[in-house]
């Protein structure tokens, strides 16, 4: 066997949705990583690797210079989120992050509020609802039973509501059309249409540096001390997981799916692991160097062993996502597209971790959206330290 590809595949967080029978809902992903022989420094504290700019030039039409200065002002609002919620205390309502100004805007309901939240450094809006207000309301609308044709729901701040996205070809359903009223009922509600219905990525073993759990396909998320992290529709907690050259790896510790989307498995047998993201010759290898939560409208990058890299922006968080399995609670949706075999695999925005490939819709032909379960939420979980550079 050989060790170093071994190792280095076992460590990396890549996206790869699932591969086995797809169902209709948003689609899930997962599939291990290879990565370089050694990982790359990469301007040593620079927050991404000379590929990753490359990637957002080529994803958002950014120059060098636009893609580093975004990167910069994306971790100074990543910073100002926490000060300025503070400031705001029970007035926050939110925030987004504006690429057009590169600056974090953040909603209170309280105008006597502006001035201190102002002081964090961040633009202010003042607004009607409260984030605790838009928070209970999604809540009441997450104990409904939602019809295959609803897509999913979640707080928007910069709207001030709660969106609730129904499937366009369903939007007539006396179904989904009683769902939608009685959830207007739970507070400010706005329904959107989309295209496609959500569903998890899995599909059928194919090649490429993968992991393997029975007959599913599925890619590492992010390495941790004692193992990786990836997509809990992957593998039950026992499952053997084995790697792209058919030898074991470890087995599935702890899994949850659906309610939430995670799991982790152990890593053993000449495997081990190192805080890298796999760039697949498409851009150098991505060092990890921690977990800052990036705000709504920052950018973010996903690694699949299926599409490999592609780059969009942070699109909602805490959303509920009515897969056909079940719902799934608090993910994050973002505009990178993502296809069967990238469940599992890692979202990274600079060189900040933050999550693993749920699932979606669309391709990355076409485009469409994936969610992601957020990756600090695994590790307080289970436990687990993330492995950083």
């Amino acid at each position: 066997m050989n060790t170093l590809r071994t190792s280095l595949a076992a460590a990396l967080v890549v996206g790869a949705w699932a591969t086995v029978g797809l169902a209709s809902g948003p689609a899930s992903a997962a599939a291990t990583d290879q990565a370089s022989a050694t990982p790359r420094s990469a301007a040593d504290h620079a927050p991404a690797s000379t590929g990753l700019l490359s990637a957002m030039q080529r994803d958002f039409g950014l120059t060098e210079s636009q893609a580093r200065a975004r990167l910069a002002a994306e971790k100074t609002a990543t910073a100002a989120q926490g000060r300025a919620r503070q400031a705001a205390g029970s007035s926050y309502a939110g925030s987004w992050f504006d690429p057009a100004t590169n600056r974090l805007t953040v909603a209170v309901t309280d105008s006597r509020k502006a001035d201190d939240v102002r002081a964090s450094g961040v633009s202010v809006r003042v607004v009607r609802h409260s984030a605790w207000q838009l928070d209970a309301a999604k809540a009441r609308i997450d104990r409904m039973t939602a019809p295959d044709g609803v897509s999913s729901w979640h707080v928007d701040p910069e709207a001030n509501r709660v969106v609730v996205d129904v499937v366009a070809s369903a939007a007539g359903n006396n179904d989904v059309r009683a769902f939608v009223e009685r959830a207007r009922k739970s507070g400010p509600v706005v329904v959107n249409q989309t295209p496609e219905a959500p569903r998890t990525f899995a599909a059928g073993t194919v090649g490429g540096d993968p992991y393997y759990t029975g007959n599913v396909r599925c890619s590492i998320g992010f390495s941790v001390y004692g193992g990786f992290v990836t997509a809990g529709h992957c593998g039950q907690a026992g499952a053997g997981v084995s790697g792209w050259d058919g030898s074991a790896i470890g087995n599935f510790q702890g899994s949850s799916f659906p309610g939430d989307d995670y799991a982790w498995v152990s890593v053993g047998n000449g495997w081990w692991t190192v805080p890298v993201v796999l760039g697949w010759g498409t851009v150098s290898d991505q060092l990890v160097r921690g977990s800052a939560e990036a705000p709504i409208g920052a950018s973010i990058c996903r690694s699949g062993s299926t599409s490999h890299w592609h780059c969009g922006n942070v699109l909602a968080t805490n959303e509920t996502v009515n897969y056909s399995q079940g719902a799934v609670y608090q993910m994050t949706k973002t505009s990178v597209c993502a296809e069967p075999g990238d469940s599992g695999g890692s979202f990274i925005s600079g060189d900040q971790a933050q999550g693993v490939t749920s699932g979606g819709w669309g391709n990355c032909t076409s485009g469409g959206e994936t969610w992601h379960q957020p990756i600090n939420e695994i590790l307080n979980r289970y436990g687990l330290t993330l492995h950083t550079a």
